[in-house]
């Protein structure tokens, strides 16, 4: 099992920031990946940023130039920086992880219980 553990969030205007973070604790195995995704009224759940063991970072198209995703390895942790908000990035975030076993190469996935972001015109 890998808790998940989110901070951040809350109400902000537009145009202004805000910053989330997520650490895991663990059974953290291999082949990790970390990152938001978030859910708006109404909408399925989509991706916001995602990062990989190897440092490999994808962004939605909606928030590229805007978010920035950065990791603590040591922590376990990731951080998402959000600029230049918009009303549209109004929604539930998520935190997302998912890990490999070593031996029997089994995938396994994980959720934050999710954070709100009202972001007000």
């Amino acid at each position: 099992q890998v808790q998940l553990v989110e901070s951040g969030g809350g109400l902000v205007q537009a145009g202004g920031s805000l910053r989330l973070s997520c650490a895991a604790s663990g059974s953290i195995f291999i082949d990790n990946s970390m990152g938001w995704y978030r859910q708006a009224p109404g909408k399925q759940r989509e991706l916001v940023a995602i990062i990989t063991d190897g440092g490999t970072t994808n962004y939605a198209d909606s928030v590229k130039g805007r978010f920035t995703l950065s990791r603590d390895t040591s922590k376990n942790t990731v951080y998402l920086q959000m600029n230049s908000l918009k009303p549209e990035d109004t929604a539930v975030y998520y935190c997302y992880f998912a890990t490999t076993t070593s031996l029997l190469r089994r995938r396994y996935e994980y959720w934050g219980q999710g954070t709100q972001v009202t972001v007000s015109s």
